[in-house]
């Protein structure tokens, strides 16, 4: 079993700074692709950035030039770093890992719970 526990969300006025990280903890035995995605009121969950386990990264276009994903591999755990912060950036964060949690069985994509990050303007 695996849990993904975000932390780091909160309210921020524009043009502030957040850090959001989220951890997996459990049975593991290989993370591929870490990722962050978000989820506005009344819109879709869209992709925000996605790093592989090498460290290559992507980022949507709302995303690049202000927001930087990394990952501590010993730690399992995936960070946002999120700069210059819009009022339009006000959503639910989620990471997602990519994890198998056994040498036989087959890769999952697992999801945290979700924190609210909320930038006044």
């Amino acid at each position: 079993q695996v849990h993904m526990v975000e932390s780091g969300g909160g309210l921020v006025q524009a043009g502030g700074s957040l850090r959001l990280s989220c951890a997996a903890s459990g049975t593991i035995f290989s993370i591929n692709d870490m990722g962050w995605y978000r989820q506005a009121p009344g819109k879709q969950r869209e992709l925000v950035a996605t790093i592989t386990s090498g460290g290559a990264t992507n980022y949507a276009d709302s995303a690049k030039g202000r927001f930087t994903i990394s990952r501590d591999n010993a730690k399992n755990t995936v960070y946002l770093q999120m700069n210059i912060l819009k009022p339009e950036d006000t959503a639910v964060y989620y990471c997602t890992a990519d994890i198998q949690t056994t040498r036989r069985t087959a890769r999952y994509d697992y999801w945290g719970q979700g924190t609210q990050v909320t930038v006044s303007s």
